[in-house]
């Protein structure tokens, strides 16, 4: 050892000294039980040669401690987080202690890291003041997954160099400072260090755009856009030139194409005829996964279409396997809009109509209206039209194969346009949904990219953990914060397209949801599918809209409801509680809790700032980061591990060692009890949740979940006012052994490409 020489960050030659590194592992794992330095040593095989770097070192060391994070020790999830740590500010720092905060700010304004208007709107002794704000002890809140997919998705960095700019509290300060910059010195101080402390706690999580993008000078922080396409030529491309400006800004992509005609229908007086669908939505397929996110990954999309489109049954194909490059396009997903009235023709095994849309625009309006019945009459109506073009297909057999596709593909959504519009804050009918299913806002074709025509839906979200808070009562400070603080965002982000900025700053909605649900009842020792889980959820849920209305109501007093606030149905005093299905009221037996009535008459007298203030995202990234779980879902086994560049991700359940055997996985849900409990949190909400469900094969007869039961749970979610259906996850036990069965290797894919996964 003793002809071993380091090469240390800085570029200097130094003798090796074992030494420091055993004092560096031991470090990592003082305070915690259960772990071993020499274990992490032995584990490492470190393979010393001269000139090795001290960061190779500290790499091997790294992932030595995170090969060892299992069910029986895990806390090696938090040594392997303070070695990684340790490497991470020597990055940044080029040394182990925190440099000031204003150092750091100026250098890497400097370099045009940072927005500079932040000079513009703080003083140098303002900066200094929130620099002492930081806590950096908070960093060792964080997992190795959390602390290493806040490193790579989220703080600002060279990609080309791996130069790193901040470590994760400068992240956390400057964001709340960027937003709340324009509030008055006192208000702001008070804010930006209760968002500080929000998000640095994990009570909080905020959507990739907005963690990577807020203190950079790209100012786009929407999550996802819902674009409209027209039936026409210039509404096609200029949809797809929305997709292309909007999936290289961070965004995921909702695309409705209800309206386009179907193949074979005449152009320009049968001139030309219509290539269909396919070659259009190949162009948006080619749009969407051209342009990279953060250069880690490519974008993504969902497609809708309504029942009765004359392509439906070719839609419902494009995802899978069979067939060739030609007559599919695989890298999208789809949602399919049903209704009611579609569903009473399933049951008695009646044919529908399928129409070309050109031909039938009041039919579609009608179709995404409140009212059914205006539907119904047209349907028959142009059933009945000889003029019309028409194909005759049976109900049972297009339903049967839209749930067979979904059940093979996972990729098929269910929207219930029904459901949708009459639960809604609108009085505009809602057409579609976004990438992950959650947001349900009106959206309305354009012509053209530089003009405020139309209306380009953005979806701005963010979640609050309530497995991490300690009282129900901390809602009121946390939707305070989370409410103006993308209320800001909507004002300070810039719009590639002119109709979304148009739109969004007259309507203003924002999708705040929750987040770490099942690590709350694990907490609180309470089943999802009993009667008591669902009445804690209800106490919860009748808290968190509360609150989210009560600060929208102040901020109109503040500064102004929003421009479109008589388009809602709150204009008239109508909200969430009283146009959800009524079938809800047999799951709970606990009433509202808070005064409803008053805020009624506020927000008639004062109206809201914002449209929409809730909608439930997936939170597969932000829950890694925060150590909660994913957003009302399940956690899907008690030790996951994500892929990564750097080897498997391991993270175990939040509080594992005290409450691993309180968990419910999603391996193990009855999805009946499970849609039961997603619709409780609907009766609430103003938008959708992305609702998934799980099943696993080889509990079912020949290693296939029976059509049946597919049925059976669709329709549940139907007889209980779900709005839409996300992801249907697939999952085989057989052949593992208890401990593959304990550990599950995923690949980041939920909302794939698309930011809308907070």
């Amino acid at each position: 050892m003793d002809n071993i020489r380091v090469i240390k960050r800085d570029g200097t030659l130094e003798n090796l000294n074992l030494t420091m590194i055993h004092d560096a592992v031991d470090w990592a794992c003082n305070g915690y039980s259960n772990v071993s330095t020499s274990d992490i040593e032995i584990n490492s095989k470190l393979q010393l040669f001269d000139q090795i770097t001290t960061e190779e070192i500290q790499k091997v060391m790294i992932r030595s401690a995170a090969d060892l994070i299992s069910q029986e020790k895990p806390n090696y999830q938090f040594v392997a987080s303070r070695l990684l740590l340790m490497d991470l500010r020597k990055r940044v720092y080029q040394q182990s202690n925190p440099i000031p905060f204003e150092y750091l700010l100026y250098n890497n304004l400097n370099r045009g890291v940072y927005d500079n208007i932040l000079l513009e709107k703080y003083t140098k002794q303002e900066l200094v003041f929130f620099g002492k704000q930081i806590d950096y002890d908070r960093d060792f809140l964080f997992t190795y997954a959390g602390l290493r997919q806040m490193t790579d998705k989220y703080l600002l960095q060279d990609r080309n160099t791996g130069e790193l700019f901040e470590t994760p509290q400068e992240a956390f300060m400057l964001i709340g400072m960027y937003m709340f910059k324009n509030y008055k010195k006192d208000v702001r101080k008070k804010l930006i260090i209760e968002f500080y402390e929000a998000i640095s706690t994990h009570k909080i999580s905020l959507p990739t755009p907005i963690m990577s993008g807020v203190r950079t000078p790209l100012r786009q922080y929407s999550s996802c856009c819902l674009i409209d396409v027209g039936d026409s030529l210039q509404s096609i491309l200029n949809s797809n030139t929305a997709v292309g400006y909007y999936t290289a800004n961070r965004a995921g992509i909702g695309l409705n194409v209800g309206r386009v005609r179907g193949i074979d229908a005449s152009i320009r007086n049968g001139e030309v005829i219509h290539t269909g669908l396919v070659p259009f939505l190949k162009i948006f397929e080619s749009t969407t996964k051209g342009f990279t996110q953060n250069s880690i990954r490519g974008g993504g999309s969902t497609t809708t279409m309504p029942f009765f489109h004359w392509e439906i049954e070719i839609f419902i194909q494009l995802k899978n396997n069979k067939g060739n490059d030609e007559n599919r396009v695989r890298r999208m997903d789809y949602s399919i809009a049903m209704n009611g009235f579609f569903r009473d023709k399933v049951k008695a095994n009646e044919n529908i109509i399928l129409f070309s849309m050109e031909e039938v625009s009041d039919l579609y309006e009608a179709f995404y209206s409140s009212d059914q019945n205006k539907f119904k009459k047209l349907y028959e109506k142009y059933s009945k039209d000889t003029t019309k073009r028409k194909k005759k297909i049976n109900a049972r057999e297009l339903y049967l194969s839209i749930l067979k596709e979904r059940y093979e593909t996972g990729r098929i959504y269910i929207f219930n346009a029904d459901h949708v519009n009459t639960h809604s804050a609108f009085k505009d009918n809602i057409y579609m949904s976004n990438l992950c299913q959650e947001i349900t806002l009106p959206t309305s074709p354009f012509e053209d990219v530089n003009k405020a025509e139309g209306e380009l839906a953005m979806c701005i979200l963010s979640n609050i953990n309530i497995g991490k808070i300690d009282s129900i009562n901390e809602i009121e400070t946390l939707t305070n914060l989370l409410v103006r603080f993308l209320d800001e965002l909507i004002d300070y982000q810039d719009y590639p397209v002119l109709s979304a900025e148009k739109s969004t700053k007259r309507r203003r909605s924002l999708g705040i949801g929750i987040s770490d649900l099942f690590h709350l009842l694990a907490k609180e020792g309470i089943s999802y599918g009993s009667e008591e889980g669902r009445n804690l959820v209800h106490t919860y849920m009748d808290k968190f809209q509360y609150e989210l209305l009560k600060v929208s109501n102040q901020l109109a007093k503040e500064k102004g409801s929003c421009a479109d606030f008589n388009k809602t149905k709150y204009a008239d005093g109508v909200m969430p509680i009283d146009t959800y299905c009524k079938n809800i009221d047999e799951l709970t037996s606990v009433g509202l809790t808070n005064d409803w009535e008053q805020l009624r008459k506020d927000i008639k007298k004062y109206g809201l700032r914002n449209s929409t203030l809730s909608a439930i995202p997936p939170a597969a990234s932000s829950s890694i980061v925060s150590n909660s779980t994913a957003g009302i879902d399940p956690p899907r086994k008690l030790l996951i591990a994500k892929t990564s560049k750097y080897g498997p991700l391991k993270q175990l359940v939040p509080d594992f060692e005290v409450l691993a055997e309180k968990y419910q996985t999603a391996w193990n849900i009855n999805n009946v009890d499970y849609i039961k409990m997603i619709a409780v949190i609907q009766k609430f909400l103003d938008q959708s949740i992305s609702t998934n469900q799980y099943y696993v094969v080889s509990d079912y007869e020949g290693g296939r979940v029976p059509v049946k039961q597919i049925i059976k749970d669709e329709n549940v979610a139907y007889k209980y006012g779900i709005k839409t259906l996300y992801y249907l996850n697939t999952h085989d036990n057989s052949g593992e052994s208890s401990q593959e069965k304990a550990q599950e290797v995923y690949t980041d894919e939920a909302c794939e490409g698309g930011a809308c996964s907070v």
